[in-house]
């Protein structure tokens, strides 16, 4: 079985492939220039495997929260590998595979993604019986409320540590931090999670995750036209 996966929801890509039980994964920080970087950057790791992109059996991306950008260039790049391979595609959301950059703990499993304007992504996670569960609903939450939210002590990941760290360490909970190389989702996770979805045969959702209603819009221009 081979997997190819990637996240594209924040300033990097991360690419993983699983080839008959070996992982190989390459992060890339592309800034704005994910869109010029997201197809030749899958075909070099492919070329480098020796790999063909029709030998995947299986395609996993990243469903958000996130960039907006990000997410729909991702998605639908995914999308288009997918259908014109009749291979299945697996989305998974983001949070869900950034909690997995945590040791595995007793204690709640925060993410905190940055979602700009005062807003932060979270979700909250436990172990139970090995197994990573999520405990909370994925949220948007403002800073005042994401606060509230850390109601026991825990291990917070996210690049919203960036900003709100020293906010946290003044509300004066037993908070854990993990290091900066797990605050953005890895591909490698994605795979994993992925490989449970096959595992239980489905479903397989593809669906992207905003939580941002004000970046879902589209804005219409009217055009008046003149008599003539």
């Amino acid at each position: 079985m081979k997997i190819l996966a990637f996240d594209t929801t924040t300033k990097f890509l991360s690419l993983a492939v699983y080839n008959e039980g070996s992982v190989c994964e390459y992060n890339l920080e592309t800034a704005n220039r994910l869109s010029l970087l997201l197809v030749p950057t899958i075909r070099r790791v492919l070329d480098a495997l020796k790999l063909d992109i029709s030998d995947i059996d299986y395609f996993a991306a990243g469903l958000g929260p996130g960039s907006f950008t990000g997410i729909r260039i991702g998605l639908s790049a995914a999308k288009a590998f997918a259908l014109a391979l009749d291979k299945p595609l697996i989305g998974i959301p983001t949070l869900d595979a950034l909690a997995l950059n945590s040791p595995v703990t007793d204690k709640d499993i925060i993410t905190a993604v940055d979602a700009k304007r005062g807003l932060v992504y979270s979700c909250i996670y436990r172990y139970k019986s090995g197994r990573l569960i999520k405990s909370s609903p994925y949220a948007l939450l403002s800073k005042e409320n994401f606060l509230k939210s850390l109601k026991s002590a825990g291990i917070i990941l996210g690049d919203a540590l960036m900003v709100y760290r020293d906010e946290i360490l003044k509300f004066a909970l037993p908070a854990a931090f993990t290091d900066r190389d797990c605050w953005y989702p890895k591909a490698h996770n994605i795979i994993s999670l992925a490989a449970q979805s096959i595992k239980k045969g489905g479903p397989f959702n593809s669906g992207p995750i905003y939580l941002y209603p004000e970046d879902c819009q589209v804005k219409r221009t009217c055009v008046s036209k003149g008599k003539g």
